[in-house]
């Protein structure tokens, strides 16, 4: 099936019906699963043999979600989780313990920096933080003996930076680290990481595979393509005591990073996907290609508007400037960024407040990633925890707006912005 286009995969993929079984994904809202020997559960629990035995480490419904994105990835497996946030957590704390170091790129959400700099600071893990076109070898005098990850965004949230993934690349291979993306605005329609050197991809799939902003959720795809044979992360090659000393990377060779996640993460932290939302996600799915065409397209052409507008200080979108277009040109799928934009209003909160109470088409809403045109004030939200240069250093102005441009018709989005901007 990987020889079909992005179309095709986000429609079929992921669930093939058996005869006289049910053309769509069926939700199965169950906790358990029935077994008659209980030689063959101890084999499940053990993991000495593939099964169901608890919703917590895995559901049909959650797996049929798992692999359609596996597939839009081109990963080797995958592990669906409670929320993007979650999804985060479990690719760092997956591999990261006390004493670990990471590095990561400082544009990134609000709740993920926090995550780096506050969160796992107290659990004794530090993060060093780089902005991203600062050049290679500054970045690479960040790294130590004990750094264990490398971190970004595909795009960053909210300041749309496109990671250069040559060069991070380079760097997660020369220091022997996974080298982990965020590639929720970009979406697998939009760009694969895998194919530019990622290790681990996540999404949270709350946004854009959503589509509809009714669900929370998230995703970890494990690309099988690091070596974890290098004495750093004895967690996943040394035997697991929990499961009769199993060893991930003998027992899973094609993804032992994520065995290990499913079986000890969702087990003990439990932050599992549940089969309803698994499934509002598999249905977004099936349209992803078709909605990140309309947001494309009506993002590029509200920020080309904004571009000329008199109150406007700056636009930032990806298709706009030549960094942007030249990084899209060679690390996407497409021929255009995702559908979120930002903008500086001159006159200060008071206009910005002004301006979102005037919008009709668009609302104030803490969210990104869905069919309705939404925005946010980032410095007073999303990133409120986040000190004035901590800001900065992530890509926000105090007089940034970001949009998330929906699939409406271009026209009404556009003139909402104008009567709103008068």
């Amino acid at each position: 099936m990987s020889n079909y286009g992005k179309g095709t995969l986000c429609i079929q993929a992921g669930y093939t019906p058996k005869v006289g079984e049910p053309r769509i994904t069926p939700i199965v809202q169950s906790t358990t699963y029935k077994y008659d020997d209980i030689a063959q559960v101890n084999r499940v629990m053990t993991l000495q043999e593939f099964g169901y035995k608890y919703s917590r480490t895995g559901n049909p419904t959650v797996t049929a979600f798992e692999e359609k994105v596996r597939i839009l990835e081109g990963g080797a497996a995958a592990v669906a989780t409670a929320s993007g946030q979650a999804a985060n957590v479990l690719a760092l704390t997956n591999i990261l313990k006390e004493g670990d170091h990471a590095v990561s790129a400082t544009t990134l959400y609000g709740g993920s920096f926090s995550l780096f700099n506050n969160t796992l600071k107290k659990y004794g893990i530090e993060t060093s933080f780089f902005e991203t076109e600062q050049p290679e070898e500054e970045i690479a005098a960040l790294f130590r003996p004990n750094t264990k990850v490398l971190f970004g965004e595909t795009i960053g949230n909210p300041g749309l930076n496109i990671l250069d993934f040559d060069k991070l690349s380079r760097l997660a291979r020369r220091f022997d680290v996974p080298f982990i993306v965020d590639n929720t605005l970009a979406t697998p329609v939009l760009c694969n990481p895998f194919l530019h050197g990622a290790n681990i991809v996540t999404h949270s799939a709350s946004k854009y595979i959503d589509g509809h902003a009714t669900s929370i959720g998230g995703i970890v795809i494990d690309g099988g393509n690091y070596d974890w044979n290098n004495g750093k992360f004895p967690d996943i090659t040394e035997p697991d005591p929990t499961y009769y000393g199993a060893r991930y990377t003998e027992k899973f060779p094609k993804a032992p990073y994520l065995a290990k996640a499913r079986a000890q993460f969702l087990r003990d932290f439990g932050a599992c996907l549940s089969p309803q939302n698994a499934f509002l996600f598999t249905l977004g799915l099936e349209t992803l290609h078709l909605r990140m065409r309309a947001h494309r397209e009506n993002a590029l052409a509200l920020a080309t508007f904004l571009t000329d507008h008199p109150r406007v200080t700056f636009v930032g979108y990806p298709g706009l400037d030549a960094l942007g277009r030249e990084r899209i040109a060679k690390y996407f799928l497409k021929d255009a960024g995702s559908g979120v934009l930002t903008f500086g209003l001159s006159g200060g909160i008071e206009a910005i407040d002004l301006f979102v109470k005037k919008l009709k088409v668009a609302a104030l809403v803490v969210h990104v990633g869905d069919a309705r045109t939404s925005v946010l004030h980032p410095a007073s939200s999303t990133h409120a925890q986040l000190t004035e240069e901590q800001q900065r250093a992530s890509g926000i102005t105090p007089d940034m707006i970001r949009v998330s441009v929906g699939i409406e018709d271009t026209k009404d989005i556009v003139e909402d912005f104008e009567q709103a901007l008068q």
